[in-house]
């Protein structure tokens, strides 16, 4: 399949390109740095603005499916009390509204959205210390996965909504620390609040071409 990965030089993204070219799928990152460092260099790729409505139109162009893994990098607490200075703070719903629209133009109907535990009915299984933390430092991030969730929700396509917890990195390029199953669930539950980010990269990709988890939103941990 072709897939086209927004937000692919973000932690998970550049993961989840990683996944896709790996199970042998064409894939393209889209981005806005011409000569990212965060993907391999023989990935192709297209160089726009997420929030440019006529740059992701074209880049959905002639792709099978859609994975969306968008962010702030930055710093949360900066974030929080400063504001995003590289991104914009309602980059995950903008965005996202853009590449449905595309996907809507171009007849793309496989979309896989990257969001967080603690959105939608998975608030009330955070503990009163993550609640805490949402409502104090990612209060404003949060309610906009909660818009780009609602926009995928209503776009009609045949879209999946992943829902990780805490995302942890591995020190190495092996992945036999983060091969282990983890638990998908579309009710929410969750083992931890710890997840390898390459199983949930794998997901993604695993998700985006496959029909599994049609218009669920599950919810990823180890």
């Amino acid at each position: 399949m072709r897939v086209i990965v927004f937000g692919a030089t973000g932690a998970t993204g550049s993961e989840a390109v990683r996944s896709l070219r790996a199970a042998g799928h064409v894939v393209t990152a889209f981005t806005r740095r011409p000569d990212p460092t965060e993907i391999p260099a023989d990935v192709p790729r297209v160089v726009g603005d997420v929030l440019d409505p006529a740059a992701v139109e074209r880049a959905v162009a002639g792709h099978d499916a859609v994975v969306v893994a968008l962010g702030i990098k930055e710093n949360p607490l900066r974030v929080r009390l400063r504001g995003a200075a590289g991104t914009a703070t309602a980059v995950r719903s903008k965005g996202t509204a853009h590449i449905v629209a595309a996907m809507q133009t171009h007849g793309v109907r496989r979309l896989v959205v990257l969001s967080t535990f603690g959105v939608g009915a998975t608030r009330r299984r955070l503990s009163l210390g993550w609640r805490l933390l949402f409502w104090l430092l990612l209060r404003p991030q949060i309610a906009d996965t909660e818009v780009q969730e609602a926009i995928v929700r209503q776009s009609g396509l045949d879209w999946t909504i992943a829902r990780p917890v805490s995302l942890v990195d591995t020190n190495d390029r092996d992945d036999t620390d983060d091969t282990h199953d983890i638990l998908a669930s579309p009710d929410g539950e969750a083992r931890s609040m710890r997840v390898p980010r390459r199983a949930v990269a794998r997901f993604l990709a695993d998700a985006a071409t496959s029909t599994t988890w049609l218009e669920r939103s599950v919810a990823l941990s180890a």
